[in-house]
């Protein structure tokens, strides 16, 4: 991976544990992370962003976010956005060009799934804080997605 921008570690460190997490032999994988300033650009505060590469996860977990008044968006991968983010030096860069950047970072996490994997990507940047109290949360940290994660497995 070809690091063109040192503030997108993170999704190098998760791509790390989304590997490790296959070769433990799941079958299914959800991350939830404050990846992307840009899925808050695109969603506002109050909704998170996701990107699946599975129908039936994603129903799964929209039905789960639903039940719990939590409001999650999904969010197309669309490859053709891949061309930002191929290299001259490495196989990929960790981060494509200007606009789409919560694309092509969920993007990038999925060139780390197996093809049977059923993986989704819940990015949390806008939702994980409210500066005053709204809904089912107080001012501060919301806990966001812990309610539709906790419904989704059960």
């Amino acid at each position: 991976v070809e690091v063109n921008n040192t503030d997108a570690e993170g999704r190098l460190t998760l791509a790390d544990a989304l590997l490790y997490c296959q070769k433990q032999g799941i079958t299914e994988v959800v991350d939830v992370a404050t990846l992307t300033g840009a899925c808050m650009v695109a969603l506002g505060q109050d909704i998170a962003g996701m990107w699946s590469n599975s129908d039936e996860l994603a129903g799964s977990l929209q039905k789960a976010a639903t039940s719990t008044n939590e409001k999650l968006w999904r969010m197309p991968l669309e490859e053709a956005y891949w061309d930002g983010m191929k290299s001259d030096f490495a196989d990929m860069k960790n981060t494509g060009p200007r606009f789409g950047g919560a694309i092509t970072a969920a993007l990038f996490l999925s060139k780390f799934i197996d093809k049977e994997v059923k993986w989704a990507h819940i990015d949390i940047a806008g939702t994980v804080w409210a500066d005053k109290a709204k809904g089912l949360n107080n001012a501060g940290g919301t806990g966001s997605m812990v309610r539709t994660l906790t419904h989704w497995v059960s």
